[in-house]
């Protein structure tokens, strides 16, 4: 009754109670600190937008060159998804990249060399990829083979199939009316952009408020663990295989009828700046974890850095040298933050 009163008094006069006069400061500082961890590579991809605006004044302007890279027709979200997938549940995979190149020009290959209608040819690609996805998951879920050893193997067997298929040539004249699935526009930007930014929040949904999504969490932190709780480990794994062949295989339909044709040379190229993009996609909105929206917001973030170094008239090597820099970064800050999670 004392301390009641007493309190009550304190508050009429004005005066703040003891405990009390640290606690705002205090939840603006652990605010911040929320918004910096898992924010922090907005901050950052913001500061590039106007650092750019400042080194190139003059060309082009904020949204103007913001429209431009959220514009750009590529794959990486894509294959960014589909890494993601296998990534989440512990697995190592380097076929993604031939997977979407041998969906990609298996679609104009069959169009334009053997007569196929497009949606036979897209409908094989994306089966062919599938497939690929499924010897990769028997040989390393199964049968119990590395999965760096495999998916290395199966990568350079689909890149070879690649060329084989389209005659070791770019291919292209498909009809020019199919590049309307990638390129026509909404709100000001392509179909393609809109694909992968609804199929990353499905599956930002997916792995956030589902029983399925748990169960990736728990096989992806602790294998044993998550067997020993009842969940199925093996149907996870060799699930995440398959739905990452699917999207490679969606991808390469998708961005073949948009760009007309393609060049299976190009394939590999995607290769680094997607793991960067995955890696560092671990340090933003879920720290520590492979995440759809975290690889997204990377995806665009490495793009505009390079979209502003060509601004700048630096191209060729110093994109390599910009995607490697970051992708190092990116592993070893992922490493740091999973270790800490993990206590």
């Amino acid at each position: 009754m004392t301390t009641t009163s007493t309190s009550s008094g304190q508050a009429r006069a004005g005066v703040t109670p003891p405990g009390t006069k640290g606690a705002a400061p205090g939840l603006l500082r652990r605010t911040g600190r929320v918004v910096l961890q898992r924010y922090g590579l907005v901050l950052l991809w913001l500061l590039m937008i106007a650092l750019f605006g400042v080194l190139v004044p003059g060309q082009v302007s904020g949204p103007d060159a913001l429209k431009a890279v959220l514009g750009q027709q590529t794959p990486l979200v894509f294959l960014g998804l589909a890494l993601v997938c296998t990534m989440a549940v512990g697995e190592f995979d380097l076929s993604f990249a031939s997977i979407f190149g041998l969906a990609a020009t298996t679609v104009p290959a069959l169009v334009v060399l053997h007569g196929w209608s497009f949606p036979a040819a897209a409908a094989a690609a994306v089966v062919v990829a599938a497939v690929i996805g499924a010897i990769n998951a028997v040989l390393v879920v199964l049968v119990g083979i590395n999965s760096v050893i495999v998916t290395l193997g199966i990568g350079s067997v689909a890149g070879g199939a690649a060329y084989w298929i389209s005659k070791e040539t770019s291919v292209s004249g498909m009809d020019s009316a199919l590049s309307a699935i990638a390129l026509d526009r909404f709100l000001g930007l392509p179909l393609l952009f809109w694909y992968g930014a609804i199929l990353v929040a499905a599956f930002a949904y997916m792995m956030g408020a589902t029983p399925l999504g748990r169960h990736i969490l728990f096989v992806g932190s602790n294998r044993e663990v998550a067997r020993l709780a009842g969940i199925p480990v093996t149907k996870v794994r060799m699930g995440a295989y398959l739905t990452s062949a699917l999207i490679c295989g969606v991808g390469g339909v998708v961005i073949a009828a948009g760009l007309g044709g393609f060049d299976p040379a190009t394939a590999e190229t995607n290769l680094m700046p997607t793991f960067a993009s995955v890696f560092l996609g671990t340090v933003v909105v879920v720290p520590g974890r492979f995440n759809p929206i975290g690889m997204f917001i990377a995806v665009y973030f490495l793009l505009t850095g390079v979209f502003g170094l060509q601004l700048l008239g630096l191209a060729g090597w110093v994109t390599n040298v910009f995607y490697g820099i970051a992708l190092v970064l990116a592993v070893t800050v992922s490493f740091l933050l999973q270790r800490r999670v993990r206590g």
